[in-house]
Protein backbone atom coordinates (compact mmCIF):
# COMPACT_ATOMS: atom_id res chain seq x y z
CA UNK A 1 0.00 0.00 0.00
CA UNK A 2 2.80 2.98 0.51
CA UNK A 3 4.09 1.42 -3.23
CA UNK A 4 0.31 2.32 -4.41
CA UNK A 5 0.76 5.84 -1.84
CA UNK A 6 4.07 6.68 -3.82
CA UNK A 7 2.87 5.73 -7.59
CA UNK A 8 -0.44 8.16 -7.27
CA UNK A 9 1.57 10.81 -5.36
CA UNK A 10 4.22 10.82 -8.23
CA UNK A 11 2.04 9.92 -11.26
CA UNK A 12 -0.88 13.25 -9.93
CA UNK A 13 2.54 15.73 -9.25
CA UNK A 14 3.51 14.66 -12.77
CA UNK A 15 0.22 15.29 -14.60
CA UNK A 16 -0.44 18.41 -12.76
CA UNK A 17 3.14 19.85 -13.69
CA UNK A 18 2.29 19.09 -17.34
CA UNK A 19 -1.17 20.52 -17.12
CA UNK A 20 0.35 23.70 -15.32
CA UNK A 21 3.11 23.92 -18.25
CA UNK A 22 0.41 23.71 -20.97
CA UNK A 23 -1.90 26.30 -19.10
CA UNK A 24 1.45 28.87 -19.02
CA UNK A 25 2.48 31.30 -16.07
CA UNK A 26 -0.36 32.42 -13.88
CA UNK A 27 -0.44 36.14 -13.55
CA UNK A 28 -1.74 37.15 -9.92
CA UNK A 29 -4.06 40.06 -11.18
CA UNK A 30 -7.30 39.52 -11.18
CA UNK A 31 -7.66 38.42 -14.77
CA UNK A 32 -5.04 36.92 -14.82
CA UNK A 33 -6.11 34.82 -12.15
CA UNK A 34 -9.96 33.97 -13.54
CA UNK A 35 -7.82 33.03 -16.68
CA UNK A 36 -5.63 30.55 -15.08
CA UNK A 37 -8.58 28.90 -12.90
CA UNK A 38 -10.47 28.77 -16.37
CA UNK A 39 -7.27 26.80 -18.22
CA UNK A 40 -7.12 24.75 -14.60
CA UNK A 41 -10.71 23.72 -14.98
CA UNK A 42 -10.32 22.51 -18.64
CA UNK A 43 -7.33 20.44 -18.51
CA UNK A 44 -7.66 17.18 -18.74
CA UNK A 45 -3.78 16.14 -17.25
CA UNK A 46 -5.10 18.60 -14.40
CA UNK A 47 -8.23 16.62 -13.46
CA UNK A 48 -6.05 13.13 -14.09
CA UNK A 49 -3.65 14.44 -11.51
CA UNK A 50 -6.35 15.47 -9.34
CA UNK A 51 -7.86 11.64 -9.44
CA UNK A 52 -4.42 10.16 -8.64
CA UNK A 53 -3.79 12.67 -6.22
CA UNK A 54 -7.17 11.21 -4.52
CA UNK A 55 -6.04 7.81 -4.94
CA UNK A 56 -2.63 9.00 -2.80
CA UNK A 57 -5.13 10.53 -0.15
CA UNK A 58 -6.87 7.12 -0.01
CA UNK A 59 -3.64 4.97 0.16
CA UNK A 60 -1.89 7.06 2.66
CA UNK A 61 -5.25 7.14 4.89
CA UNK A 62 -5.29 3.00 4.63
CA UNK A 63 -1.61 2.92 5.39
CA UNK A 64 -1.76 5.25 8.38
CA UNK A 65 -4.64 3.45 9.69
CA UNK A 66 -2.16 0.03 10.51
CA UNK A 67 1.39 2.01 10.57
CA UNK A 68 2.87 5.20 12.59
CA UNK A 69 2.71 8.47 11.16
CA UNK A 70 6.35 8.49 11.59
CA UNK A 71 7.25 5.86 9.33
CA UNK A 72 4.41 6.98 6.86
CA UNK A 73 5.60 9.79 6.07
CA UNK A 74 9.34 8.71 5.69
CA UNK A 75 8.56 5.90 4.20
CA UNK A 76 6.43 8.26 1.48
CA UNK A 77 9.42 10.17 0.98
CA UNK A 78 10.66 7.83 -1.50
CA UNK A 79 8.23 9.46 -3.83
CA UNK A 80 10.58 12.89 -3.81
CA UNK A 81 13.46 11.09 -5.42
CA UNK A 82 11.43 8.95 -8.02
CA UNK A 83 9.98 12.67 -8.85
CA UNK A 84 13.24 14.41 -9.22
CA UNK A 85 14.14 11.19 -11.62
CA UNK A 86 11.14 11.85 -13.79
CA UNK A 87 11.31 15.20 -13.99
CA UNK A 88 14.65 14.95 -15.01
CA UNK A 89 13.75 11.72 -17.56
CA UNK A 90 10.12 12.88 -18.71
CA UNK A 91 10.23 16.66 -18.16
CA UNK A 92 13.66 17.19 -19.18
CA UNK A 93 14.47 19.33 -16.06
CA UNK A 94 18.05 20.14 -15.15
CA UNK A 95 18.65 19.17 -11.38
CA UNK A 96 21.77 20.42 -9.84
CA UNK A 97 24.36 18.40 -8.00
CA UNK A 98 23.35 19.78 -4.92
CA UNK A 99 19.85 18.57 -5.40
CA UNK A 100 21.01 15.41 -6.16
CA UNK A 101 22.85 14.98 -3.05
CA UNK A 102 19.93 16.09 -1.05
CA UNK A 103 17.85 13.02 -2.70
CA UNK A 104 20.51 10.74 -2.17
CA UNK A 105 20.16 11.86 1.79
CA UNK A 106 16.46 11.38 1.89
CA UNK A 107 16.83 8.28 0.27
CA UNK A 108 19.35 6.93 3.06
CA UNK A 109 16.28 8.18 5.62
CA UNK A 110 14.03 6.18 3.63
CA UNK A 111 16.00 3.21 4.12
CA UNK A 112 16.60 3.58 7.78
CA UNK A 113 13.27 4.34 8.37
CA UNK A 114 12.06 0.86 6.15
CA UNK A 115 14.25 -1.21 8.71
CA UNK A 116 11.85 -0.37 11.71
CA UNK A 117 8.54 -2.00 12.26
CA UNK A 118 5.91 -0.26 10.88
CA UNK A 119 4.00 0.54 14.05
CA UNK A 120 5.31 0.78 17.99
CA UNK A 121 2.39 0.50 19.75
CA UNK A 122 -0.62 -1.81 19.51
CA UNK A 123 -3.71 0.11 19.09
CA UNK A 124 -6.96 -1.67 18.86
CA UNK A 125 -10.78 -1.69 18.84
CA UNK A 126 -11.44 -3.42 22.01
CA UNK A 127 -8.31 -1.68 23.41
CA UNK A 128 -9.59 1.66 22.56
CA UNK A 129 -13.37 0.41 23.59
CA UNK A 130 -11.58 -0.12 27.39
CA UNK A 131 -9.80 2.82 27.54
CA UNK A 132 -12.88 4.74 26.73
CA UNK A 133 -14.95 2.81 29.94
CA UNK A 134 -12.03 3.11 31.89
CA UNK A 135 -13.08 6.92 31.42
CA UNK A 136 -16.66 5.95 31.77
CA UNK A 137 -15.84 3.92 35.02
CA UNK A 138 -14.44 7.08 36.78
CA UNK A 139 -16.93 9.45 35.91
CA UNK A 140 -19.58 7.22 37.65
CA UNK A 141 -17.37 7.00 40.12
CA UNK A 142 -16.90 10.87 40.64
CA UNK A 143 -21.17 11.58 39.67
CA UNK A 144 -21.96 8.97 43.34
CA UNK A 145 -19.17 10.22 44.62
CA UNK A 146 -20.66 13.57 44.26
CA UNK A 147 -24.30 12.50 45.69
Amino acid sequence: MVLAMVVCAVTGDLLLKRGMSEAGAVQFTGSGLAHGLVTMMTSAMIWLGILFLLGFMASQMTVMSWADYSYVMPAGAFGYALQTFLAVVILHETVSAKRWIGVLLICVGVVLVGQTKPRTAEITAAGAGMARSEVEKQMEEKVTASC
